[in-house]
């Protein structure tokens, strides 16, 4: 009992995060976004560091995640409601 305890602390303080620790991560995976698309964006014709290749990097690694992380919906009815899920 005591070490399901002790790992559920473990778990719940490893779920905290700061905002600056957000923020790097965010920074970091659009750091290899931008390394990843970059040069398929510049062969598409937008010059590096544009508005136009910024938004062809954040096109393409979206289309990435939808595909590998597809939302899944479910239904239920009940007598006058109908509640969704996504997850």
């Amino acid at each position: 009992m005591r070490t399901l305890m002790l790992a559920l602390a473990a778990l719940s303080l490893a779920a905290c995060s700061t905002p600056a620790d957000r923020a790097a991560r965010a920074q970091k995976e659009m750091e290899d976004m931008m390394a990843e698309y970059g040069p398929a964006c510049e062969k598409l014709g937008f010059p590096r560091d544009t508005d136009g290749w910024r938004n062809c990097v954040l096109k393409f690694g979206t289309s990435e995640n939808a595909q590998r992380y597809p939302v899944m919906t479910t239904c239920f009815r009940s007598p006058g409601m109908l509640h969704c899920d996504s997850f």
